[in-house]
């Protein structure tokens, strides 16, 4: 058996949370009242617009259906003061899930800004599976904060930032408990490099640490 082989590979695993990437998904280029779709998978959107390339290495995320982008229009404004002004993403239906693509899951935090007309009980969800399959890691609550502290300007003109933890890696965050209720803006994840590219990664380190040492 090829010891150092295995032993790489052990440390390719170890390594993918340490090495996992953090991106920010902000909805500011996806089509209003498309589907979000592969925009953010180097694809579409909904309305066949193409998202941003990948770097390298890089591994995007997909939407299901019944998450759409929402932009203000002259029917508007639908929402205001969104940390990313354009764009937000509006859960239109029980399936508006994120899903990982490509990679090994996300891990560590999860975090996103929310306004909600309504108080919603487990309304973000991390599931262990795609398509909120699998076990569930993690369940975030939402207060009613549309108009919180007296704004006005818009239906949704207040944005809190909601932020935590979990064990385990997650492949799909459901976003369907707040249908019709809520707005959410600058999603961020960590996203963890499938093995392959973790063991690259991981010979590569090793590969630094023992140049170190000889010298």
């Amino acid at each position: 058996m090829n010891w150092l082989a295995v032993t790489a590979l052990s440390a390719a695993f170890a390594a993918a949370p340490a090495l996992a990437a953090p991106i920010t998904i902000d909805f500011e280029g996806v089509t209003s009242f498309a589907p979000i779709a592969d925009y953010y998978n180097a694809g579409r959107d909904g309305a066949g617009v193409a998202g941003p390339a990948l770097a390298p290495g890089q591994y995007g995320v997909s939407f299901a259906g019944d998450a759409l982008a929402l932009q203000n229009d002259v029917l508007g404004p639908y929402f205001s003061n969104a940390p990313s002004p354009l764009g937000v993403m509006f859960p239109a239906g029980t399936a508006a899930t994120l899903n990982s693509v490509g990679g090994s899951g996300f891990v560590g935090t999860l975090s996103f800004y929310y306004s909600s007309a309504t108080a919603v009980a487990n309304a973000v969800q991390l599931w262990s599976g795609l398509d909120g399959t699998g076990a569930l890691l993690a369940s975030f609550d939402l207060a009613a904060n549309a108009q919180q502290g007296g704004c006005s300007d818009s239906s949704y003109c207040n944005f809190g930032l909601l932020s935590g933890s979990f064990a385990g890696i997650a492949h799909s965050v459901t976003f369907g408990n707040a249908a019709g209720f809520a707005a959410f803006d600058n999603v961020g994840i960590n996203v963890v490099p499938e093995p392959a590219t973790a063991l690259l990664l991981a010979l590569g380190l090793g590969g630094l640490a023992a140049t170190r040492r000889r010298r």
